[in-house]
């Protein structure tokens, strides 16, 4: 199989959101990840791993784990955005030999706030912001080089990337290949198997992913924003949900990819919530043995 199988810090509820969950120790993640049958892990939220490259080769040898990339949101509608994000997270993931970086815009309150509801809100980029967004982006990619890294775009709920129709757009002004998000790609309104279709050798790295359809029905009709989507229970372990796996398996051997797929559930961790981010990461390594043989 071409595909080899990762997590993130996000499936135990560590996400680029202020206040989101009492943060879990970073050991105790790193411990969990093994036990639950990963090997390799991204970044997460700069600051969160060890931000000294000794000390988190350190952390992450002893437990058999590879860092392979970094998730780095950036205002990317903003003239001159600040670089230092990539800059920070490029050192440290080419010092320990990773090989992509994963850019997308940031959230932003209005867009948050019509997640899954984008283009009927009417919410988007004008003109001269998309002409900005290319430059931005061409900043961030140069940027990463220095590093040795290759930049991928994520399409991402919250942001002004988010629709089938936006992420053409990029990928028709810019040479960035693809970050794959099968559930962000369903919230914004498409068929992740469609979009391997229509991208092919764009698609340069995986986000695996799930929905459950009825609770995604549930926030459409409730106007939730994706944060509280999230916390409604949206996403849920792989082969729970909506999105066709073995059918994009299927489609990503016929266009011969052959790289990393990130196992991600965005979740809540708080006393009210329910979720067991292990016993999710477990579900969802357990199906991908025995469903896809991955």
């Amino acid at each position: 199989m071409s595909i080899a199988v990762a997590n993130a810090p996000v499936s135990w509820g560590i996400m680029e959101v202020d206040g989101w969950n009492p943060p879990l120790p970073a050991g105790q993640f790193l411990d969990e990840l093994v036990s639950a049958g990963y090997q390799a892990t991204e970044l997460g939220p700069y600051g969160y791993l060890p931000t000294d490259p000794v000390r988190l080769r350190g952390e992450l040898t002893r437990r058999s784990v590879s860092l392979i990339s970094a998730f780095v949101p950036l205002r990317l509608k903003e003239p001159g955005a600040d670089l230092e994000p990539v800059r920070q997270a490029g050192a440290l993931l080419g010092a320990l030999g990773a090989k992509h970086v994963v850019l997308a815009d940031a959230m932003w309150p209005e867009r948050e706030a019509v997640s899954g509801r984008a283009a009927e809100a009417g919410v988007k980029l004008a003109e001269p912001e998309w002409r900005i967004v290319a430059e931005n982006i061409g900043a961030a990619i140069e940027a990463a080089k220095e590093f040795g890294l290759r930049s991928v775009i994520h399409h991402h709920a919250g942001t002004y990337i988010e629709t089938p129709e936006e992420i053409d757009r990029l990928l028709a002004i810019t040479s960035l290949g693809l970050c794959l998000d099968t559930g962000h790609y369903v919230i914004g309104g498409g068929d992740p198997v469609e979009a391997v279709k229509r991208y092919g050798a764009r698609v340069e790295y995986l986000h695996f992913k799930d929905v459950d359809a009825g609770k995604l029905k549930q926030a459409r009709e409730r106007k939730l924003g994706f944060l509280d989507a999230v916390r409604s229970g949206v996403f849920c372990p792989l082969g729970q949900g909506c999105v066709k796996f073995p059918e994009l398996i299927r489609e990503l051997e016929a266009a011969g990819y052959r790289g990393w797929a990130v196992v991600e559930q965005d979740v809540e961790t708080s006393e009210e919530s329910a979720v067991s981010p292990l016993d999710c990461a477990i579900a969802s390594r357990q199906y991908l043995k025995t469903a896809l043989g991955i």
